[in-house]
């Protein structure tokens, strides 16, 4: 696969979470894809995203993601990026703050010869989040 359908295929599935139009990830993800560092209860392939990010879009219906650094190869995608919004809807169980948040991730991504994605390794700053929500607490300096 070329790095150009790579790219195209991430951008869809940026574009279909900041839309809401998460019907549109069963265009870009297989349906045996793995997510080796998914979200609590995220099940697998389009429906696993789909549940992941709806609960987020509900949590932040401003859900912004931006890509800040990006590399490409032929089957793999690894970018670090910034996820903002205000939180207005229930999340984890914590109902809305209306607080702002912005906390970083990054991830690698492998794409099949058709340009779905099959794997995805990653990790974002949920605990950050949650401080910057007031929902963790920030623990005191040792001395």
């Amino acid at each position: 696969m070329s790095r150009q359908t790579n790219l195209a295929a991430q951008t869809a599935f940026a574009q279909a979470v900041m839309e809401g139009d998460l019907d549109a990830l069963d265009k870009v993800v297989a349906p045996g894809s793995i997510d080796h560092d998914p979200a609590p209860n995220q099940g697998a392939g389009p429906e696993g995203y789909k549940a992941m990010f709806t609960e987020l879009r509900t949590a932040f219906p401003d859900l912004k993601v931006e890509v800040e650094h990006l590399l490409a190869t032929d089957d793999e995608l690894a970018f670090a990026y910034t996820i903002s919004g205000t939180h207005r809807g229930q999340l984890m169980g914590h109902p809305p703050t209306g607080k702002r948040v912005s906390y970083r991730g990054m991830q690698i991504s492998r794409f099949d010869g058709d340009g779905m994605l099959v794997e995805r390794w990653g990790s974002s700053d949920e605990l950050g989040m949650l401080r910057q929500l007031g929902l963790a607490a920030v623990a005191a300096p040792q001395p």
